[in-house]
């Protein structure tokens, strides 16, 4: 018993283990999914930034050439007024895309009085106040003069303009006069375009071999939250990030999301998998397989529980007659018998109880070779009536001393196929257990039918009846009753065991009748047997 206890507690400590295991690699996984992750929005982080540089790089290089014409021309002739976008000469070879088709009209103002003149299309009032408010502050707070260049997306009335610009420095080194034009916002778009699409989203040694149209998707937008582009295939994931393409590139923004998809070739040795449902069903498992070794573990113990009843029942049953046996032999060979009364007393005693030893050996050599899984019988035609007679003129004896009437109404012609002394041993162990576990003076009826194919043997007692939850139970080795376990009667536990073990062989049954004997109270034990 305490061997298996500190097995149970070594094998609940052996899953705590795996339980413990299964945390720290559940744990573990999911720190490196983290790190995966943190990985795969630092790269979509790098592709926003990436876009939006490209952008910058592609406005700028698209606007110096007509900031530049438009500078020389005010170097030129400082007092005369600007050339018209028409007018204005500046060469797009250093870039694919001209944006001259675009410009409405050119500018010139003084930062210090705010005059404001312009050359091209009709400023609207409102695009002038606009401009004549917004140019000062814009150039104080946002002005890049290592550029040299500054822009501004607005919509002064709900009028979309882009304004590019430049400064001129007076003769103290003070700002004093911007030179600029105003174009169609819609000019912006081929220009993030011919950035985006020209141009992959992160360093070829990072994609993986991953196509550059298949990796993400970019949206750029302006402050306000309008779209100047899209890129046709969009996805959703969580590796979406944004950075801006600068304040002084007219305040845009660039959006990148790496397709969900491709994340997995993004990372050295691919996305960790989640091993979630393997722990759970490998903890899963090894709970299963402690919880059958604990059941296993109590099922051992009530076995070793049940062995030592059953050596001590042996114990008690083979040391009672054999106390008997002796005394008598005593008796007989130191000649204390007083009449041939006694002697034959004495002589039928000890057959008595040389009886019960042997119908015990029986029992225990048919156990032992079960246990070996050597039984075996040899079935044969055989007369059930005389069988029975048999049985009950050689348990007489043990019966009457134990104040029991044996009776049997068995059909003549009932012939079954099946070994003689396996239906004796049967036998003797309902009838033992009858008179064993009934009182004293009972009633013990044998009889037999003859059903379709089989013949039913049974045995009635008049003991006080087995309890209808324990009528299947009965019929395992070792287990006795608890009340049977409290009281003097000693048994070993085995007696029902091979009856039902011995008709398992005969291809029968053996059960407790539901009804019970149909005169008295008691029970109906029912052996079935072919035919």
């Amino acid at each position: 018993m305490r061997r298996g206890a500190v097995v149970g507690v070594l094998l609940v400590l052996a899953f705590a283990v795996a339980a413990a295991l299964a945390v720290q690699a559940y744990e573990t996984a999911r720190y490196h999914r983290a790190q995966a992750d943190r990985v795969l929005r630092d790269y979509a982080s790098l592709a926003a930034a990436r876009v939006a540089q490209r952008s910058a790089i592609e406005i700028f290089y698209a606007v110096k050439p007509p900031l530049q014409a438009i500078q020389h021309a005010h170097e030129m002739a400082p007092h005369k007024p600007l050339p018209r976008p028409a007018d204005l000469h500046f060469d797009v070879m250093e870039h694919e895309f001209s944006i001259a088709p675009y410009i409405r009209f050119t500018f010139r103002m003084d930062l210090a009085t705010g005059q404001l003149q312009t050359s091209g299309h009709t400023v609207p009032p409102g695009v002038r106040k606009w401009l004549i408010d917004t140019l000062p502050v814009h150039t104080r707070t946002v002005y890049d003069s290592s550029w040299h260049m500054g822009s501004i997306l607005g919509q002064p009335g709900w009028d979309r303009r882009y304004v590019v610009y430049t400064v001129l420095r007076d003769s103290q080194g003070s700002l004093r006069t911007a030179l600029g034009f105003e174009t169609k916002p819609a000019a912006l778009r081929p220009l993030v375009v011919h950035a985006t699409e020209k141009f992959p989203l992160l360093p070829r040694p990072l994609t993986g071999g991953v196509e550059y149209d298949s990796m993400g998707s970019i949206i750029i937008t302006d402050r306000f939250g309008t779209e100047i582009y899209r890129s046709a295939a969009q996805y959703t994931s969580p590796f979406t990030a944004r950075d801006t393409i600068g304040t002084d590139m007219g305040d845009l923004y660039a959006q990148a999301t790496l397709r969900g998809a491709v994340a997995d070739k993004l990372i050295i040795g691919g996305l960790p998998k989640s091993r979630l449902s393997l722990i759970l069903s490998l903890l899963g498992l090894t709970a299963v397989l402690i919880g059958t070794a604990l059941f296993q573990l109590r099922r051992e113990s009530q076995l070793t529980r049940l062995r030592t009843d059953f050596i001590s029942g042996v114990s008690h049953e083979l040391r009672t007659p054999l106390a008997q046996i002796r005394m008598f032999s005593e008796t007989l060979t130191l000649g204390r018998v007083r009449s041939d009364e006694e002697r034959r007393r004495s002589l039928a005693i000890i057959d008595q109880e040389a009886r019960r030893l042997t119908h015990l050996v029986e029992n225990l050599l048919h156990f032992s070779r079960s246990e070996r899984q050597t039984s075996h019988i040899t079935p044969e035609p055989t007369a059930l009536g005389p069988l029975v007679q048999e049985v009950i003129d050689g348990f007489a004896p043990l019966a009457a001393a134990r104040g029991a009437t044996l009776s049997a109404a068995i059909p003549e012609d009932l012939v079954v196929t099946a070994d003689p002394g396996a239906v004796r041993q049967m036998l003797l162990n309902l009838l033992d257990n009858a008179v064993k576990y009934g009182p004293t003076g009972q009633d013990v009826r044998i009889g037999a039918t003859r059903e379709t194919g089989v013949a039913k043997l049974w045995v009635d007692d008049g003991g006080p009846g087995i309890p209808r939850a324990d009528r299947e139970r009965v019929w395992e080795r070792f287990w006795r009753l608890e009340r049977d376990r409290e009281s003097a009667v000693a048994g070993s536990g085995i007696g029902l065991a091979v009856v039902r073990e011995l008709a398992t062989l005969h291809h029968g049954r053996a059960w407790i009748d539901e009804n019970g004997p149909a005169v008295g109270g008691g029970t109906r034990f029912v052996i079935e047997l072919p035919v």
